[in-house]
């Protein structure tokens, strides 16, 4: 058994992503949860780039099994995939960037996901006036989001940045 898995920092970082993927099944406004913020987090800090995805990935399936499925949930991981690479782009973790980082989680979702679901033609017809009536029904959700991404990551990312300070073990990265 590699027991790099088992180190704190790993273990610190799972159990903030678990947190992280927690807030799905708390009461909360629509799209303001931590699921960017977790696939940010797990993209910046684990270096081993399979654990950067199957960690966030793993976190959102096992929410979804309770919440459920739905016909754009593809695009959901797509997107929520494509977050992680975003994460792991972030080289300095300070407001700048982890801020930047959020709003382009954000947005990316956004124009993913609407996209996906014009192309299912329950609500608009797909034609381009369908899709930019998609998009401006969306606005509100992509609100909710950033805010979301923001606030989260926040939490998440000066969470563990403390936690380094205080248990320098944190801070160590297995090579």
């Amino acid at each position: 058994m590699d027991t790099k898995l088992f180190s704190p920092r790993i273990l610190v970082l799972c159990g903030l992503i678990a947190a992280a993927a927690f807030t799905r099944l708390m009461p909360h406004l629509p799209n303001f949860t931590a699921i960017g913020a977790m696939a940010l987090f797990g993209g910046a800090y684990f270096t081993n780039k399979k654990l950067a995805f199957v960690v966030p990935l793993t976190a959102m399936f096992l929410t979804d099994l309770i919440l459920g499925y739905h016909s754009t949930i593809i695009a959901v991981y797509i997107s929520f995939a494509l977050i992680v690479a975003i994460g792991m782009m972030i080289k300095k973790k300070n407001v700048r960037s982890i801020a930047a980082a959020s709003l382009a989680a954000a947005v990316l979702f956004f124009l993913i996901t609407n996209f996906a679901f014009w192309t299912t033609g329950v609500l608009y017809p797909v034609t381009g006036t369908g899709l930019l009536a998609c998009y401006t029904a969306g606005l509100p959700f992509f609100g909710y989001n950033l805010v979301g991404n923001l606030f989260y990551t926040g939490v998440m990312f000066g969470l563990f940045e403390l936690a380094k300070q205080k248990y320098p073990a944190l801070a160590v990265i297995e090579a």
